[in-house]
């Protein structure tokens, strides 16, 4: 077994999952979790496995009946957590691992052990994907705990948990559709350190017929309770809800297009 694993939630996206697969590394020491969450199309586990070319091994977890990504995580997260792996890592469907992403992330939380969360920069594609534009961090503790109330600054699929944090901020709360992965950071951020690194590790897709951008208004509706929820007048928290207000009414072509300007 390795010391590490990575959780990849399903639903209804067999391409996406081959994708994801086909991007870990060859050299990378690496188990997988992968949770169907009810789905109606199904993977095939074998083909999966012919497409997996890391050094470590795929387990298979499905529920019932589709409940929402967070359950599925925190299904995922409980099965990892109980197979006392050291590190727990994130992947989406569809979304591309770049380089050794893992071994580099690994060797940070080893040589950094006060931080127990690190994500990276990350490239953002469409669903053909064509380059959209770079997302890029802040590195450091402080500046990611402050910038939290502008906009999540870890990007939930490219990071890694030391999987003991969990046994003192639980598991995703099942609160905050949309945004599980929001509160969960909010939770963390008032009891660990965290960090991101500066290199291009993980490759998103932005697809405008994906659940995240069906739901953006109910992600933004979440992400200002929440920083209701950790607000204090201070700079950042204001700014931050005036901004997602400002957002919750913006059309998505609109915020997309302004996204391609700033960041390209």
């Amino acid at each position: 077994m390795n010391k590490t694993i990575l959780l990849i939630p399903y639903y209804n996206n067999s391409e996406g999952l081959i994708k994801s697969l086909k991007s870990v590394d060859s050299d990378e020491e690496l188990d997988v979790i992968i949770v169907d969450d009810g789905s109606k199309n199904k993977f095939d586990e074998i083909i999966l496995q012919s497409n997996f070319k890391a050094k470590g091994r795929l387990y298979f977890e499905y529920l019932n009946q589709n409940q929402g990504i967070e359950f599925a995580l925190n299904h995922g997260l409980k099965i990892s957590i109980e197979k006392k792996y050291k590190y727990i890592a994130r992947l989406d469907c569809g979304d591309v691992c770049l380089g050794k992403r893992f071994a580099i992330q690994t060797e940070f939380l080893e040589q950094n052990s006060e931080i127990k969360v690190v994500g990276s920069n990350v490239l953002a594609v469409d669903s053909n994907d064509v380059y959209l534009y770079a997302i890029n961090l802040p590195l450091d503790d402080q500046s990611i705990k402050n910038k939290m109330y502008i906009n999540s600054m870890l990007i939930h699929p490219a990071i890694m948990f030391n999987a003991s944090i969990f046994n003192t901020v639980g598991y995703y709360p099942v609160n905050y559709k949309s945004a599980e992965d929001y509160a969960l950071f909010f939770t963390i951020s008032k009891k660990f350190k965290m960090a991101n690194m500066n290199q291009y590790l993980t490759q998103i897709e932005i697809n405008e017929k994906g659940i995240s951008v069906q739901k953006r208004k109910q992600q933004v509706k979440r992400r200002i309770q929440i920083i209701k929820e950790n607000f204090y007048f201070g700079y950042y928290p204001i700014y931050g809800l005036v901004r997602n207000y400002v957002l919750l009414f913006l059309p998505y072509n609109i915020i997309l297009e302004i996204k391609k300007r700033i960041k390209k």
